[in-house]
């Protein structure tokens, strides 16, 4: 349902909400979120663009989240890498459709619409709480 882009972004999102005082090397996000390191990066510039991250050159440089997690939604993380795409008119461009969907392409909608309300309704803090009855697992795995 969502792409691997997506999914990347979200796992690095989560990391740096358990960091929200220091920055995090692309490295290290890729290394704890089990994201190949030539991809994390174009993930990590991809949320910089979003306004999700912010980004420092240097020693001590690397990536942080913008805001408190609390305030950024699943959704806005995956829009700032794959937006989540609605069908507003006839995909087949039929003309004399326009915003007039037929049966499967309503319901096409209808499923995004629910996609985007599920990943609107929960936060990146959500998603780095801890699981405290090992009913979930620990994500992400690895060192800090």
């Amino acid at each position: 349902m969502l792409s691997n882009t997506a999914e990347y972004a979200l796992r690095a999102a989560v990391h740096l909400a358990k960091h929200p005082e220091s920055h995090c090397s692309a490295a290290e996000v890729a290394k704890v979120t089990l994201v190949p390191p030539s991809y994390v990066s174009k993930v990590l510039l991809d949320l910089v663009r979003g306004g999700i991250t912010s980004s420092q050159r240097g020693p001590n440089g690397g990536f942080l989240l913008t805001r408190a997690p609390e305030k950024i939604s699943l959704l806005e993380v995956i829009n700032a890498v794959d937006p989540i795409v609605r069908i507003k008119t006839c995909p087949l461009g039929i003309a004399s459709h326009g915003a007039n969907l037929c049966q499967l392409h309503s319901r096409m909608d209808q499923a995004a619409e629910g996609v985007e309300r599920c990943f609107a309704g929960a936060t990146i803090a959500d998603m780095a709480q801890a699981s405290t009855d090992g009913s979930r697992c620990l994500f992400p795995a690895g060192p800090a």
